[in-house]
């Protein structure tokens, strides 16, 4: 017989199975995806279904996330202030930039999109909501990094497995650093190809009240696109709405001259 906990983890690793691009999965397909054997999966995705958080298409037998996911979203969204605040900022950004325009948040060593607008034209980014990504490739991740403390960043760039998503990607720490540096010396990050290959990025920060980096807003799309005056406009736009919304926060900047750090949303 399964351990509580085994079964707990088991059902967890099989929910993260789904995805946008895999929101339909059979039982072998899931067992495949995890090595957590076939009977083990039928038995944990009918419990699942009984509980209410899977369906099952009884054509295709195939599961898939069912409405009480979307419920907990609702009301792990409904705890970020920063969201709430922010989305009519996302509105006018993505309306003045034409990009996607994306909000990130910090859970522990990773960001993780919360909120995000597309852009409408026909070639764009598109930054998956509650997808968890690292810290070092990306403009968003990078700011994280750069506004942690010394001690957050360093535990950071010794645990992290920084893997080369690209040939752009920044993986050697002494970089890392050094880029950190760039980031709060100019008060945003900027990303050519880190992530993504040809998609640019730049992301300014969020602060709350006690001068903590909260949240990441961030503007993205194909590299073509951010030539170098536009990066120009777009990084002072973002800086300017991410101030906009920090001091909404009741961010204080003449309070907080010595600087700030990044922070979790608790």
């Amino acid at each position: 017989m399964e351990k509580p906990f085994s079964t707990l983890t088991n059902a967890i690793r099989l929910m993260d199975c789904f995805s946008k691009d895999e929101p339909y999965l059979g039982v072998r397909e899931a067992a495949r995806l995890t090595d957590i054997s076939t009977s083990t999966v039928g038995r944990v995705f009918a419990s699942l279904k009984e509980l209410g958080l899977l369906v099952q298409d009884m054509e295709t037998q195939k599961y898939s996330l069912a409405g009480k996911v979307l419920a907990w979203a609702e009301v792990y969204t409904a705890t970020l202030d920063v969201r709430r605040i922010a989305l009519p900022y996302i509105y006018d950004l993505q309306r003045f930039t034409g990009e996607t325009i994306s909000l990130y948040i910090l859970e522990g060593k990773d960001r993780v999109c919360v909120e995000r607008l597309e852009s409408e034209q026909n070639i764009r980014m598109v930054a998956r909501v509650g997808r968890y990504l690292p810290l070092h490739a990306g403009s968003a991740g990078k700011l994280f990094l750069a506004y942690m403390t010394d001690e957050e960043r360093q535990e950071v760039l010794d645990t992290e497995e920084r893997e080369a998503f690209t040939p752009l990607t920044i993986t050697d720490p002494d970089e890392l650093l050094a880029e950190c540096e760039r980031i709060v010396a100019q008060g945003y990050a900027l990303s050519h190809g880190e992530w993504t290959p040809d998609a640019s990025g730049v992301a300014a920060p969020i602060f709350n009240q006690r001068g903590v980096m909260v949240s990441a807003i961030t503007i993205s799309g194909p590299t073509a696109r951010f030539t170098e005056d536009k990066v120009d406009k777009f990084s002072q736009t973002c800086i300017r709405m991410g101030m906009q919304i920090s001091r909404l926060l009741g961010y204080n900047p003449s309070q907080n001259k010595k600087g700030v750090q990044s922070g979790r949303l608790r």
